[in-house]
């Protein structure tokens, strides 16, 4: 039987490849035909196997997490361990019980993962091996044969599932209150140890490989002209693919710019007090760094030093709902409004999607890892040259001010300053970043 079954998936995988060559699988829209169902269980296999470097296929994907599995996720939150109540009546020692135990409330009882499953399979979705390690990404084309193609990267703790409501909106502009000639072709790979992407078995993924990768993903899909966008670990990838300069990449966007200056690095290292001559953007930047300096590297300083120890994300369902959740503090006390049924950008569901699939992809460690690998500065300007664009939005781990943001990137097409949104802003303000996105690029359509 298991003979037969690995010779179906051989034989299917065969038909699926000439039927959807990449020429005609490219250019689905994001209605995908039930027949990738079955495709999806051979392409959730092929990622346990090592592939070789040889292999430029892009095989259809789709996801089929077994039923024993979500079972077992309910069995886990309902037997969580629960610690004593925090001793203060705000959220500085971190996630309340309260919170925590809403969320484990919803999961166990409300929460659907076949619905978030059925969604996320709506989407058309590929595998392909790049420098040995399968890379997961959703590739949706537009109508618009003139339509820009975009890359778009997200961060920890999200996923690809962070930007899927923007492809609508910059696919299909028309729609959603834009003009036709605003249109992308939206490619959202998962980083390399995160969601269905390979997790690497050997040191050197680091930002500088992912965008090199993405650079071959893109030329692999044989788009000669490209934009890039990122956000979180998605900023470090994007401005590494600016910084390796390939001829195809003609701008990029970033949600969270490196533009802190040197000295306001090592002032902000140290604990010195802030410059006095900074103006009221540059304080404000200030005084978030500082805070985040102070209060919000707890979780990087450990994922970047001991990413291996963090054996309790991979095996409490609650403790890592709970390490994600706290990435930041504004982020924090939104997500804690949701679970106290207040109206946000964000809803439980959202929540709950993107740190399920951290679970069923047993991805906690593997994602983690990423802190490790990179060397780079997070908030230092990389002397990026070519176009970029800039969105500050206020709740951002720091609102990157506009001296500071022209001094990092001589080459600025695009800087505003939005009235709502934080470190998630693709995910809890869709319309407005699309928007961004439509007028970021504006200027580099007509080129070229």
């Amino acid at each position: 039987m298991k003979k037969l079954l690995v010779f179906s998936g051989i034989v299917l995988a065969g038909i699926m490849f000439l039927a959807f060559s990449q020429n005609v699988s490219e250019r689905l829209n994001h209605t995908v035909p039930a027949a990738f169902t079955m495709a999806a269980i051979i392409g959730y296999l092929s990622t346990k196997e090592e592939k070789s470097v040889d292999d430029k296929s892009v095989r259809p994907f789709q996801i089929n997490i077994p039923e024993e599995e979500i079972v077992d996720l309910r069995k886990r939150i309902e037997g969580t361990r629960w610690p004593d109540k925090e001793t203060v009546s705000d959220q500085s020692q971190g996630v309340p019980l309260s919170v925590m135990k809403a969320v484990a409330a919803y999961w166990a009882k409300d929460y659907d993962w076949r619905k978030c499953e059925k969604r996320l399979n709506s989407y058309p979705q590929f595998i392909t091996n790049i420098d040995g390690l399968d890379v997961h990404f959703i590739h949706v084309r537009s109508k618009n044969p003139n339509a820009l193609p975009i890359i778009i990267t997200h961060g920890w703790p999200g996923s690809f599932i962070e930007q899927l409501k923007i492809v609508g909106p910059l696919t299909d502009p028309t729609a959603f209150g834009g003009k036709a000639g605003d249109a992308f072709d939206v490619v959202i790979p998962s980083l390399p140890g995160y969601g269905f992407s390979g997790k690497p078995t050997t040191t050197g993924w680091d930002p500088q490989r992912v965008a090199k990768t993405w650079i071959t993903l893109m030329k692999r899909l044989r788009y000669t002209r490209f934009v890039a966008q990122g956000g979180d670990w998605g900023n470090a990838v994007t401005e590494q693919m600016a910084l390796q300069k390939p001829p195809e990449l003609i701008g990029i966007h970033t949600n969270m710019p490196a533009t802190v200056p040197a000295n306001i690095e090592t002032a902000l290292q140290n604990g010195s007090p802030s410059p006095s001559n900074l103006s009221s953007e540059e304080k404000q930047a200030w005084n978030q760094l500082s805070f985040f300096y102070k209060h919000g590297l707890g979780y990087a300083n450990e994922m970047a030093n001991r990413p291996q120890t963090l054996y309790a994300l991979a095996d409490s369902p609650i403790g890592l709902a709970a390490w994600m959740m706290d990435h930041d503090s504004t982020s924090l006390k939104l997500m804690s409004r949701v679970f106290e049924g207040k109206p946000e950008g964000l809803s439980k569901d959202d929540i709950l999607d993107d740190i399920t699939l951290y679970w069923f992809t047993n991805t906690a460690i593997s994602s983690a890892r990423l802190y490790w690998e990179s060397k780079l500065a997070f908030f230092a300007p990389k002397n990026v040259t070519i176009p970029v664009a800039v969105s500050v939005f206020p709740e951002e781990l720091y609102s990157a001010p506009k001296s500071w943001t022209e001094k990092a990137y001589p080459n600025l097409i695009h800087y505003n300053r939005l009235n709502k949104g934080g470190h998630f802003a693709a995910w809890e303000q869709p319309e407005v970043f699309a928007e961004e996105l439509r007028k970021s690029f504006k200027s580099l359509r007509k080129q070229g």
